[in-house]
């Protein structure tokens, strides 16, 4: 498919996606149908078995497309379509079965730092910034950030972030668990590819898309759920090749020749 907003490239079985919507990169309600266009094709491609989502230019993700509200001022149902397109978006990219790293390229505001809590592991540059500051234009973060923050953190966090609408820097949101690491701008993609393929070389993708359900699952449900999940997983396991590999392979001290079925 050809994008508008969206620039796609392929590294290593890993698809680098950059948001390319000039000149801060919002979500435009055409940047999120893109944006999950893009997510459900890669989702369906077996070659492809981790995403990178980074911005173009200075921005990361500057938010929602602030334009697209002055005509739906006094619209119930419109407001409500806008948050539900963000959430499905932010939704589908944490539901994936394969590791998305948001590498964080300069702010991440709004929508922007909602889209960054829904993926699964986050890089920031030093120059990246952080903040929710719906409250500002009299609305609320909607897609997701009300809810993905205080699990991220505490509920005490995401209302001081929320209700402040302040910005932080890499350090501070670092300090609060909303991202990971932290690299100088010039090692921000290098760092987002190589940690991309710590998490899936040398592993089977039946054992990978498994472990990030149950993570992911598991973080919204009670633990005598997510514990039945997670050994419903187990045990289908048991009937992959792959777990036949890996056991021979281990026990015959040689590297396993996974085929990811």
């Amino acid at each position: 498919m050809d994008y508008q907003h969206l620039a796609l490239t392929i590294e290593s079985k890993i698809a680098m996606v950059e948001i390319n919507a000039p000149p801060a990169n919002t979500l435009s309600t055409k940047c999120i149908t893109e944006l999950r266009t893009a997510v459900k094709d890669l989702a369906s491609m077996e070659d492809i078995q981790g995403i990178i989502i980074t911005g173009a230019g200075r921005f990361f993700v500057a938010g929602a497309d602030i334009k697209e509200f002055v005509p739906a001022l006094g619209d119930e149902q419109k407001g409500l379509t806008m948050s539900e397109a963000g959430q499905s978006l932010c939704n589908e990219i944490e539901a994936l079965q394969k590791p998305v790293i948001a590498a964080i390229n300069g702010p991440a505001l709004g929508g922007g730092m909602e889209l960054a809590m829904a993926c699964h592991f986050r890089i920031a540059s030093e120059n990246a910034v952080f903040g929710l500051p719906e409250l500002k234009l009299g609305l609320i973060p909607s897609f997701g950030g009300t809810q993905r923050l205080s699990r991220m953190t505490s509920t005490a966090t995401a209302l001081d972030l929320i209700l402040t609408s302040k910005q932080i820097t890499s350090d501070e949101a670092q300090a609060l668990d909303i991202i990971q690491v932290i690299v100088p701008s010039e090692e921000l993609l290098f760092t987002a590819l190589t940690v991309a393929k710590s998490f899936v070389d040398g592993k089977s993708m039946e054992s990978v898309k498994r472990a990030i359900e149950c993570v992911i699952k598991g973080n919204n449900e009670t633990l005598e759920d997510g514990l039945a999940r997670e050994s419903k997983h187990f045990g289908e396991l048991f009937l992959t090749a792959d777990a036949k590999e890996g056991v021979e392979a281990f026990i015959e001290k040689r590297t396993p020749k996974f085929k990811h079925l």
